[in-house]
């Protein structure tokens, strides 16, 4: 009897040393939802626009557009989400240049015309080599750069703001950090696996300097809003809290004209 129990429990070790070896190389699947093919250009949202090619730390290419305004100085360093690619966010693209605000809106690696591929450290450094174009050779100061994330781009925006002094972070419908964002979507699996990405914005929030910004919708059918509200009191002061209405992906459409009005708000 007793080197039956032995026998089952070893096998129950194993078996989860086998799923969590699994697990661990589908982590990227599940995350990253990266498309390759362009759908559109600025061009045809009637928006003037350069491409760029920027080169981060590691040497990788990162595909980008900026969209010049003439009624600023200010520009929009934008961080999209998990899936798709800079040509599906011709919405929000109309939006900020809409306010007078230039945008650089950056694929990362692994995503639409970008090189490499998707990893969290490599994010951060796709995010440090978009705010160094701007300043470096666009000759923007740091308190004129905005710094934008939606969703998963909410956890890239608020790393790179922990380590520069931007005029503002904005951050839409972004979670807390990947464990809880796990413990929301899989509770019991969760508590088996490890998991091999943080994307802890609840963390280093207190390090953001900057007035910060956190939008979230309660009826987003993604990211728990419960998580949105997480970030925002892990903030320092000055912060600011807006409520979107509608669902995660298109709640700042459904939420229009308070959204662009809130936005204009916290800027001024």
């Amino acid at each position: 009897m007793k080197i039956t129990l032995i026998s089952l429990l070893l096998f129950i070790v194993f078996a989860l040393l086998l799923f969590n070896a699994w697990f661990y190389t589908q982590q990227p699947n599940m995350l990253f939802y990266p498309g390759s093919e362009l759908d559109a250009t600025p061009a045809d949202w009637g928006l003037a626009y350069e491409d760029i090619e920027l080169t981060t730390s590691d040497s990788v290419r990162l595909h980008s557009w900026y969209l010049p305004a003439k009624a600023t100085k200010q520009v929009v360093l934008f961080f999209h989400g998990n899936a798709g690619n800079i040509s599906h966010r011709g919405e929000s693209l109309q939006v900020f240049h809409g306010q007078g605000l230039s945008v650089l809106i950056v694929d990362y690696r692994g995503y639409g015309k970008s090189g490499g591929e998707p990893s969290e450290q490599g994010f951060y450094r796709d995010a440090m080599a978009a705010w160094k174009y701007l300043i470096e050779q666009r000759g923007y100061q740091p308190q004129d750069v905005i710094i934008f994330g939606r969703s998963l781009g909410g956890a890239v925006a608020t790393q790179l703001a922990t380590k520069v002094q931007a005029k503002a972070l904005i951050i839409e419908s972004t979670f807390s950090s990947m464990s809880d964002m796990a413990n929301t979507v899989m509770p019991l699996i969760s508590k088996l696996v490890f998991s091999r990405y943080n994307f802890n914005t609840e963390a280093i929030i207190p390090q953001v300097k900057s007035p910060v910004l956190v939008m979230h919708s309660p009826d987003d059918d993604i990211i728990p809003y419960s998580l949105g509200v997480k970030v925002y009191a892990a903030a320092n002061s000055p912060k600011y809290f807006y409520k979107l209405r509608g669902g995660h992906n298109g709640g700042f459409v459904e939420s229009q004209p308070g959204y662009e009005q809130a936005i204009k708000s916290f800027l001024k």
